[in-house]
């Protein structure tokens, strides 16, 4: 999910509630644990998906403990500021904005994003941006909130409404009762929708949309991480390099998105 972070308003508050990982080998990263197939929630309150596999292949070798901890996405940046988290992942658009105040791994995936709507609806006949511009004109478009997604909206849809979601499922709920027009988001958390029933009467058109089409989609998707934390980046770099050079990170991406983004066919 190609997502930016917009104000460090509660940054304070959040300092109270706790601290990050002390422990010189233990590494807490935080997800939202609600962006399928990157990280979800299952049943029995556990995260999985693309990225605690990923995580956990890193710690591995980097000889790290490593916790999954959940964090509401709002909240992310100023988690990890005050230490409340040691690393995020949660298909996290690497983002000049963003690089302001947080430092980054290397990209270990990228993915584009995707407009979708119902099939024979407002959007059926849009193959290009302009298409998608002339079909939504006057008409309502979800994404979720303090993303790349909300941003390139607002650039660049200013003839259309844009409504903001805490998270994808509420978006996808307004979408299936009609609430919203079309809806803004990445390609792989939208596959999980449109395989499901509730997506059976929707596509997806128009471009596939990355940061080699618009700067606000930034380049690829990496773990954040604070800029003081040198020899953290080193080590998940140097990972993800090993898993990218082993294909361990191509089988995880071929598991979970059902292709791997960075090595398309």
């Amino acid at each position: 999910m190609a997502k930016i972070w917009l104000s460090l308003v509660g940054a304070a508050a959040l300092a109270l509630g706790g601290g990050a990982a002390s422990a010189a080998d233990s590494l807490r990263i935080c997800m939202e644990g609600a962006y399928p197939p990157f990280n979800n929630t299952d049943s029995s309150g556990k995260i999985v998906g693309f990225e605690v596999d990923v995580a956990n292949n890193l710690c591995k070798q980097a000889g790290l403990t490593c916790e999954i901890a959940a964090q509401d996405w709002d909240g992310f940046i100023p988690a990890l500021l005050n230490k409340r988290c040691d690393a995020l992942m949660d298909g996290m658009s690497i983002t000049e904005e963003r690089l302001k105040q947080i430092a980054f791994s290397v990209p270990y995936t990228d993915t584009p994003a995707w407009f979708v709507g119902a099939k024979d609806g407002l959007l059926k006949d849009a193959k290009t941006l302009a298409d998608v511009h002339a079909a939504l004109k006057g008409k309502t478009i979800g994404v979720q909130r303090s993303t790349t997604h909300q941003n390139f909206l607002e650039a660049e849809f200013k003839d259309s409404t844009v409504k903001l979601y805490d998270t994808v499922d509420d978006l996808n709920f307004d979408l299936v009762n009609g609430r919203i027009d079309a809806g803004l988001g990445d390609s792989t958390s939208w596959d999980s929708f449109l395989k499901s029933d509730n997506g059976k009467g929707y596509a997806h058109y128009g471009p596939t949309l990355t940061g080699k089409d618009n700067p606000l989609f930034g380049q690829g998707i990496g773990i954040g991480l604070r800029q003081e934390d040198k020899d953290l980046k080193a080590k998940l770099d140097k990972g993800i390099a090993s898993m990218k050079a082993d294909g361990s990170l191509s089988k995880l991406a071929l598991q979970w998105f059902g292709y791997d983004p960075l090595n398309p066919q």
